[in-house]
């Protein structure tokens, strides 16, 4: 007999439908703060004309584009008409400099700080890029679909993304998980980090140990123990081994709390869902530059409002 499966009730849904109707507000993605930092001041100190927009202003035109979906050349005319009915004494991109400085643009995500521990949940998933289809390339001999893989570390308790990195589809999770936590400020303290048996290795239980956080990862079906500690303490991971063993798996999830580990595949949908799971730009730093561009919207995007759910029985 199969477990029936849990439903839950939105809680707060007048502020929550509220906040998803913002999200379309041309105002939410046009902030007037950004008029006052539209033109770059910095010089570079290298020869050739300086740059006359700032980074603000070119991410302000990348997050537009993604949110509405829109080509290149639209994003321009949407910004031009936007300046335009605001009334501001602003000149717009145009489509060739987005596309250039897309390369190199260091994408600012905004999140909350956080002076409590962090629930820190991890995962990754693949985006889909240019290439024929696998059928195609069977049929014709075309190349094959290409992936990139987006790693995301998420805050638990805001549903923010506070972590991401963009890969190629050969690289492993374990590879990556040290820099998803050094991206966080050093004064942020980590509590917990959740993640899947993929994570069940060595360097990701020490970088753990180094950041003082609990690991919520399950060792694999063939685990054994570790050895202990330098001070004899028995190392974590063969502490969740030994419970494991003696109450069953899940009873040692559901007394650690992993299964909010599933967070992290809610916004994975949550990004497919806003933005699709395909990467339309063709090499790989505008390929990332795209995605960071989108996870600072889906931020934005949560910081709104989010559903507050309640099982129900």
């Amino acid at each position: 007999m199969s477990k029936q499966k849990q439903r839950y009730r939105i809680r707060n849904w007048r502020a929550y439908n509220a906040a998803l109707v913002e999200r379309g507000s041309l105002t939410v993605w046009f902030e007037d703060s950004h008029r006052a930092r539209w033109y770059e001041t910095a010089r570079s100190g290298r020869r050739g004309a300086p740059r006359r927009y700032s980074d603000i202003a070119v991410q302000c035109g990348l997050v537009i584009r993604e949110v509405f979906h829109l080509p290149l050349r639209a994003t321009e005319g949407l910004m031009q008409s936007l300046v335009t009915l605001l009334g501001a004494d602003l000149a717009v991109p145009d489509h060739s400099t987005f596309s250039r400085r897309a390369a190199a643009l260091t994408v600012q995500i905004k999140r909350c700080g956080s002076k409590q521990p962090r629930d820190i949940v991890i995962d990754s998933t693949g985006l889909k890029v240019h290439g024929a289809g696998e059928w195609h390339a069977h049929r014709y001999g075309k190349p094959r679909r290409t992936w990139r893989k987006l790693h995301l570390a998420v805050d638990a308790n805001t549903h923010e993304v506070i972590a991401a990195e963009l890969t190629m589809d050969t690289v492993g999770d374990p590879t990556v998980f040290p820099d998803l936590l050094e991206q966080l400020p050093p004064e942020e303290p980590i509590a917990s980090v959740a993640a899947d048996g993929t994570y069940d290795t060595w360097d990701c239980h020490q970088t753990l140990l180094e950041h003082q956080a609990e690991a919520l990862i399950p060792p694999r079906s063939t685990a054994v123990a570790w050895p202990p500690q330098a001070h004899g303490q028995p190392h974590p991971r063969t502490a969740i081994l030994e419970y494991r063993q003696q109450h069953g798996e899940e009873a040692w999830k559901i007394h650690s709390g992993y299964h909010r580990r599933s967070l992290a595949e809610t916004a994975m949908f949550r990004f497919k869902t806003l933005f699709g799971e395909r990467l339309s730009n063709r090499r790989f730093d505008t390929q990332t530059t795209q995605a960071y561009v989108r996870l600072a919207a889906m931020n934005i995007m949560t910081q709104l409002g989010m559903p507050d759910t309640v099982a129900v029985c």
